[in-house]
């Protein structure tokens, strides 16, 4: 699930969604970001709420960062890279029952599991632009943060390879699909690395992005498999299934 909650009235929702969650017998649970809206709330308080809140998921759970959490904080005052800094003493996760490998560093919210052949890797890759293109400070912070994700992707598919396994599935926040109204594309060179890992491994990469709020499976570029669940108005979840070494997709609720 992803880009939610965005109001309280979201939030009553997403609690009725997490009742769903917990009566299912989930190996995990991701939701891949934005759990605010674009205009906030950034506080420490509607993140202490968010974390109240998923702490009633029974499933492991993981989150990742998303631009509404972060990036687009400057839009109500905030410093991204502060409220970024915050996220991470709130919801970044190791070890557990899914064994969580963290990537090392400062980028705690790049993790990686695996269950059954399929490995699962998390990305800091944000909406508006990937933070490019605003400030020169955030073209700093998108250039350094970049280089940890292109890292984190290259030593992932050691792993697939490593280990012989099924799938490999990305999990970032951002559709990368989406072409900036001007400037230069803060997607570029991840694409670039995803191109090439698809090339690699044919057949075996799949990503999972949120951030247009439009429920996607589909390919958007050649051989790569994209899926993207409902967000905001809509609160809703995905379920897979891993079966044949493959991952069979539905939606499983709307609330």
């Amino acid at each position: 699930m992803g880009d939610t909650p965005y109001s309280d009235g979201e939030v009553v929702r997403l609690d009725h969604l997490i009742n769903d969650l917990n009566a299912e017998p989930l190996a995990f649970v991701v939701h891949i970001g934005d759990i605010t809206s674009g205009r906030g709330p950034c506080t420490d308080e509607w993140f202490a709420a968010r974390k109240k809140q998923f702490a009633n998921i029974q499933p492991p759970f993981v989150l990742l960062p998303g631009d509404n959490d972060w990036t687009d904080c400057h839009r109500s005052g905030m410093d991204p890279v502060e409220r970024l800094a915050h996220w991470r003493t709130l919801f970044c996760v190791r070890g557990g029952p899914l064994m969580i490998e963290t990537q090392r560093g400062a980028y705690c919210e790049h993790v990686r599991w695996q269950t059954g052949n399929i490995l699962f890797a998390t990305l800091n890759v944000q909406g508006s632009n990937n933070n490019l293109g605003r400030t020169a400070a955030m073209d700093e912070e998108y250039a350094t943060r970049m280089k940890a994700v292109l890292a984190w992707i290259d030593d992932s598919e050691r792993v697939l390879q490593s280990r012989k396994l099924a799938k490999i599935v990305l999990l970032m926040q951002a559709n990368p699909f989406l072409t900036p109204r001007q400037g230069p594309n803060g997607f570029e060179s991840l694409l670039k690395r995803v191109d090439a890992l698809v090339a690699a491994n044919p057949g075996k990469v799949i990503l999972v992005n949120g951030d247009s709020h439009t429920y996607h499976d589909d390919a958007p570029r050649p051989g790569l498999r994209r899926i993207e669940p409902w967000g905001s108005p809509i609160v809703s979840w995905l379920r897979a299934t891993i079966a044949g070494g493959d991952l069979k997709v539905h939606v499983a609720a709307i609330h």
